[in-house]
C-alpha cells in the first residue's frame, strides 16, 4: 500500500512541478499559501470576537485549542516521519518559495486550516462554505507550489478536521 501511495504522490508531484498554469492560478496559489501562514485565521478570529454573538468566546477558544494541538502534532509527526519535500526531489518550473522546514509529512498549513475550519464551522454553520473554500485552497496550493505531496495534504486535512471536531466537543 505504501508503494502505491508513494507512486501516486510522485506522479502528482511531477505533474504539478512541470505544469505552468495561467497567471491567475499562480497568484491564487501564492495568495492561498500565504493566507495559510496564520494571519487569515487570526483575522477571522478577531472578526468573530467582534461580531460573533454569544458563542464567540467558545468558538475562538475551540479554534485556538485546535490550532495549538495541530501545531504541536504536525511538528512531532514531521520529525518522526522525516519525509523530504517534493521540492527536494525535483525542481519546480515556476514556484520559488522556500519551505518553512525540511519535512513534508503531514502538511502543517493544511492541518491548521482544517482544524480552524471545522472548529469555527461547528459554531457558525453559515460560514462553513467560505471557510472550507479557504482550507481547500490552502491545501491545493501546497501541492501546486511543490511544498507537499498529495498524501501529506490528505493526512493534514484528516488530522486537522479531527482536531477541530475534538476541540469543539471539549468546549460544548
Amino acid at each position: 500500500m505504501l508503494r502505491f501511495i508513494t507512486a501516486r504522490d510522485e506522479s502528482v508531484m511531477r505533474r504539478a512541478n512541470n505544469w505552468l498554469p495561467p497567471r491567475w492560478i499562480r497568484l491564487w496559489a501564492l495568495g492561498a499559501t500565504r493566507a495559510g501562514d496564520g494571519w487569515l485565521w487570526g483575522a477571522i478570529g478577531i472578526l468573530i470576537l467582534a461580531f460573533g454573538g454569544p458563542d464567540r468566546l467558545r468558538a475562538v477558544s475551540a479554534a485556538g485549542l485546535a490550532t495549538l494541538f495541530s501545531i504541536v502534532l504536525f511538528h512531532r509527526l514531521k520529525r518522526m516521519a522525516g519525509r523530504r519535500r517534493p521540492c527536494h526531489f525535483a525542481p519546480h518550473c515556476w514556484a520559488t518559495l522556500l519551505p518553512p522546514d525540511q519535512f513534508s509529512f503531514p502538511s502543517g498549513h493544511t492541518m491548521t486550516a482544517f482544524a480552524v475550519t471545522v472548529a469555527f464551522s461547528q459554531f457558525y454553520p453559515a460560514l462553513a462554505f467560505g471557510l472550507m473554500f479557504c482550507a481547500l485552497s490552502i491545501a491545493l496550493s501546497r501541492i501546486l507550489l511543490g511544498m507537499h505531496f498529495l498524501s501529506d495534504v490528505v493526512a493534514g486535512a484528516t488530522l486537522g478536521a479531527g482536531l477541530g471536531y475534538l476541540a469543539t466537543l471539549a468546549l460544548l
